[in-house]
């Protein structure tokens, strides 16, 4: 019999393999010289290891928790696999395979010679990856938003143009940084203007339409959607669902709008208190460095606190860095990097300053604790140190878990007493329309066949955002299917958790045992969270000797 530990590190094993720069960044060892395989083989192959792995994960019982975390795993890299999005995604810098490469080997720190020589071997590489990934997306029958292959040519541009090569960081002070150079200049740099002028020529003009932005206008596209849909949120949820949940909670915030709107503004109606927060030129940045700022500020604040709601917290403090320049414009808001098991690098929270006098500042507060303390970083820190779990358990990418803690700790803040007063609580209002309007925007693009412009209209009147972000925002939906779904639904399960076990519990009840309890299991599909949460409710009980029947 293969164990559920065996099953999860050969699981891990396979999700490394299918992305061994995240390897390197989480400090693991073995993947450092290697790049993905963007092939159609190399696909075909990862799917069946993953189906096999799934298929023998469903056959013993002992530890059902892996198992169900390693059948989780498999078949979401199944789906994943089986959604193409490597032949028709360019810009988002989460999902769009070159992209992601600009964006996360730079990040790289190697730690001696070996780790050096490793990047040497994997930027050499990256002319051979580029052409397979050039043949992928010739080949490929699902054509890519046009106006986001425009924006890719224009990153890379952005790339070849910059005085210091992004790529030469992390060799930067080394004694390799000569060959290094040499390897770009000579090899890389003319493999990827090779790439950029593929997407000029043959790529753009083939390219949909803004009226026709989602999967649901590609080769079985609805199927793949509704895969995508049950690997972000673990759940049985259609979009048809979901899109109706969305729609219900943005009716539901309204209420607290105006009720907390009117302390700040006087009584008006939600839609008022919206565009009051978006209008006021006072809620803008006045520079990068203020964003910064103010984002360290908040989580050193939450930090302090944080012994009062968690029995454990971690140890390792969270960095707070500027998104570099390169990427800021088609990167997120704000984001989360992992540490480094191996310390090379902090848990760090990225803050987009660019066109930062565009952006509002009433949502910087709820951005810091849901991306530092207590959100990702608090539970990324955590779960890197439960050395009795597999590493599968503490690195799994199960998104409503790992999105719905974080969107719960905007929540969590609010009671926590870190809102600094009634406007920053407002921009956690507005990141919970955001989140909600993603389930009415996410399906609306890819299971009800809107066009761009309904979901920045849409956005626009629901989500307190300024253009920059709105565009930002539904180009990374387009890009990126199902993954925005994980952030509410997620947050609204572990909400139904923790009110279930207060009910059941009464003045048993422990707000520090139910954080420890959700976070010291590393991420866990939803379903299996309620089970866990629920013996832990029995076993509460039972000590007292009040079992329920």
């Amino acid at each position: 019999m293969t164990t559920a530990r065996e099953l999860a590190d050969e699981m891990l094993t396979l999700v490394l393999d299918a992305d061994p720069v995240m390897a390197t960044l989480l400090g693991i060892p073995g993947w450092d010289h290697r790049l993905p395989d963007p092939s159609a083989e190399g696909g075909r192959v990862l799917r069946a290891r993953a189906e096999d792995v799934a298929r023998r994960a469903r056959a013993e019982d002992d530890d059902p928790v892996t198992r169900a975390v390693v059948v989780q795993q498999a078949w979401g890299l199944v789906h994943r696999l089986d959604a193409n999005l490597v032949e028709h995604t360019h810009a988002e810098g989460l999902t769009a395979p070159f992209a992601v490469l600009l964006g996360a080997l730079p990040l790289i720190r190697p730690t001696d010679d070996d780790a050096r020589q490793a990047y040497l071997t994997r930027l050499a590489a990256l002319p051979s990856y580029l052409d397979a990934l050039t043949r992928r997306q010739r080949d490929s029958t699902r054509p890519p938003l046009a106006h986001l292959v425009r924006a890719a040519i224009h990153r890379v541009d952005r790339y070849l143009a910059d005085d210091e090569d992004a790529l030469a960081i992390p060799l930067r002070d080394s004694p390799q940084a000569d060959v290094c150079a040499r390897l770009l200049h000579e090899t890389v740099r003319p493999a990827i203007t090779r790439y950029r002028d593929f997407l000029r020529v043959e790529v753009v003009d083939r390219g949909r339409g803004e009226d026709r932005p989602g999967l649901c206008w590609l080769p079985d596209g609805d199927l793949v959607y509704a895969d995508l849909v049950r690997t972000y949120t673990t759940t049985g949820h259609t979009p048809e669902e979901l899109h109706r949940i969305g729609l219900n909670l943005i009716e539901e915030l309204d209420r607290e709008y105006e009720e907390v709107g009117a302390r700040v503004f006087g009584p008006i109606p939600a839609a008022g208190v919206r565009a009051r927060l978006l209008a006021d030129p006072d809620l803008r940045w006045s520079s990068g460095e203020d964003m910064v700022a103010l984002a360290a500020a908040c989580i050193a604040r939450a930090e302090e606190v944080s012994g009062d709601w968690f029995g454990t917290v971690p140890q390792a403090r969270c960095a707070v860095e500027v998104v570099p320049a390169a990427e800021a414009p088609n990167a997120p808001l704000a984001y989360y990097m992992d540490p480094a098991l191996d310390g090379s690098r902090p848990g760090t929270y990225f803050v987009n300053t660019h066109q930062s006098g565009l952006r509002e500042r009433f949502s910087a507060e709820s951005t810091a604790f849901h991306e530092g303390v207590p959100g990702h970083h608090f539970q990324i820190a955590l779960a890197q140190r439960l050395d009795d779990l597999p590493l599968l358990r503490r690195f799994a990418s199960i998104e409503a878990y790992l999105e719905g803690w974080a969107l719960y700790a905007e929540r969590l803040a609010d009671e926590m007493g870190l809102y600094s007063d009634d406007v920053a609580r407002l921009g956690m209002l507005s990141g919970d329309s955001l989140r909600a309007a993603r389930l009415v925007v996410d399906t609306g693009l890819h299971a009800l066949r809107w066009t761009r412009q309904q979901a920045v209209d849409y956005l626009r009147a629901n989500a307190v955002m300024p253009d920059v972000d709105i565009f930002s925002e539904v180009d990374r939906y387009i890009e990126n299917p199902a993954q925005a779904l994980s952030y509410m639904v997620g947050r609204l399960e572990i909400q139904r958790l923790r009110g279930e076990a207060e009910r059941r519990l009464g003045d048993r009840f422990d707000i520090k045992a139910f954080h420890d309890l959700v976070l010291r299991g590393g991420p866990l599909p939803m379903a299996v969270l309620a089970d866990v949460v629920e013996r832990w409710c029995d076993s509460v009980l039972d000590v007292r000797g009040v079992v329920e029947r």
